[in-house]
Parts: C-alpha cells; structure tokens; sequence
C-alpha cells in the first residue's frame, strides 16, 4: 500500500516508524492507519486512510545470530564498563518501581538504582542495565529514546545493536541516508513482555498517538554485559510488527507523562 504523500522515518532508513504522522483516522472504529508495516488489528478502508503516513525502507541485510552471551548468574567487568549482576528474573507484570522519570532525546524515560541506566555517556547514551526482563524493559525504553535523535543515528546504531552483518548493514543505510528531521516522536505509553529468558526478551512498547496507541516490537539480548538490540531480519524495519491498539489493555501501562 503506497501514499503520493508517504514521508520518511524521522530515525532514517531501517529504523522504527515510532513518529508515524497521524491525519484524521477514525472511521467505523477504526483507530490508528499505520500503513503497511501494521501485523495486528483490523485495517481502514482507503477512504479511511491518514493523509500523512511515515515509511521506513527495509533494511537489506540478514540479521546474525546474537553472540554468545554472558552466564546469568555472573557479575564481571567487560568490555561496556558495565558491572550488574543478574537480579530477579521474574518478568514484570506491573509497573516496576522507579526512581525517577528523565527526558532522553525528547522522551520521558525511566532510571532505577537497581535496574538501570548505571551510565550515561557524554552524547546522551544510557547502557548498563540490569540482567534481568526487568532490565530489559528499562534498557528497551531508553533504545526508543535513543533512536529519537535523527543527528546521533549512526552512533546510537553502534553502541546500541548487537554487533555483526547485519548491524552493519544497517549503519551502511544509516550513513548514506540521514535526510530525515523535524519529526514529533511519540511519548511511551507502556509495555508488553511477550517471551522473556536469562539473555534474550522480546517485548512490544506502546506509544501514544492522539487518542489510540501503536506498538512496536523490539528484541533485546544480553551482549557483551548489557542489553542490545537485535538487527531486523532482510526486508524488515527495526520494530516491526507494528500494530494499533484501541487501548492499553493488553499493556503494563508504564509513562513518565
């Protein structure tokens, strides 16, 4: 499905439709119109279509295998200059506490003594979460803020993937295609775990747009002592499925706002 009016991913080629632009959407209960990359929930008519849609390209590369990951149950000093230790592996099915809420890249984030971020680095960039689903949720709030920053893409794309092909495939994309800016990016509205393990967690995060959600999905795997990204499969954009949600019902709602 294509728009005369499609504009780009404000986080460049390859990453998330997070700031997807909505026009006038609701007809016959129809909520959210996130264009072609939306795997959940009933599509509009074209009549009922949004003017503006963003479009994320795909990325070209296979994704790798994640690297193998660090015990659970060890605590080492590595390569991120990170040091945590497991924690409690329970998957949280409500709010975690926190110790306050921060704006990263224009997004109201979270940060806990015990789940992390334990560093911040002089662009911004918040890494050393705990090891735990947990910390996974807390490291997968701050990855979308991190790709909010259309000026930092190409570094955020480093620190925050798990390295290999297909990584660097998309930071290829990254570097030849940065035109994208001036985009409002959605506020986080909450999570779901969907499959959750010692080193890997997939998780969809909901954001807030007018008054309906759109999700996206994210997985993170334990790399090298702290939570990364894994790349996207051939012919798929960072975050997806994408779906639309009339509500958070089927979400631990989770916002600083």
């Amino acid at each position: 499905m294509s728009d005369s009016s499609e504009e780009q991913s404000p986080f460049g080629r390859g990453f998330i439709a997070a700031s997807i632009v909505i026009g006038a959407v609701v007809v016959c209960g129809a909520v959210l119109l996130i264009g072609s990359f939306g795997s959940s929930g009933s599509a509009a008519s074209p009549a009922a279509q949004a003017k503006q849609q963003a479009v994320v390209p795909t990325e070209p590369a296979r994704s790798e295998p994640a690297a193998p990951a660090t015990p659970v149950n060890s605590r080492s000093v590595n390569s991120t200059g990170c040091n945590r230790s497991a924690g409690d592996q329970s998957v949280p099915q409500q709010p975690p506490a926190v110790d306050g809420w921060e704006v990263s890249s224009r997004i109201v984030v979270p940060r806990s003594s015990g789940f992390g971020p334990a560093r911040t680095d002089a662009d911004g960039f918040r890494r050393c979460f705990a090891h735990s689903p947990t910390g996974a949720v807390y490291a997968a709030y701050s990855a979308y803020a991190a790709m909010a920053d259309q000026d930092k893409v190409v570094a955020t794309a480093r620190k925050l993937m798990v390295p290999g092909p297909g990584t660097d495939a998309l930071i290829h994309e990254l570097q030849t295609d940065q035109s994208a800016s001036g985009y409002t990016v959605p506020q986080l509205a909450g999570y779901r775990v969907i499959d959750a393990s010692p080193d890997r967690v997939s998780l969809m995060l909901a954001t807030s747009v007018n008054s309906a959600y759109m999700s996206l999905t994210l997985t993170l795997v334990w790399h090298d002592g702290d939570w990364r990204l894994q790349p996207p499969v051939a012919g798929e954009p960072v975050g997806a499925p994408f779906a639309q949600h009339r509500d958070l019902s089927d979400f631990v709602a989770w916002s600083g706002v």
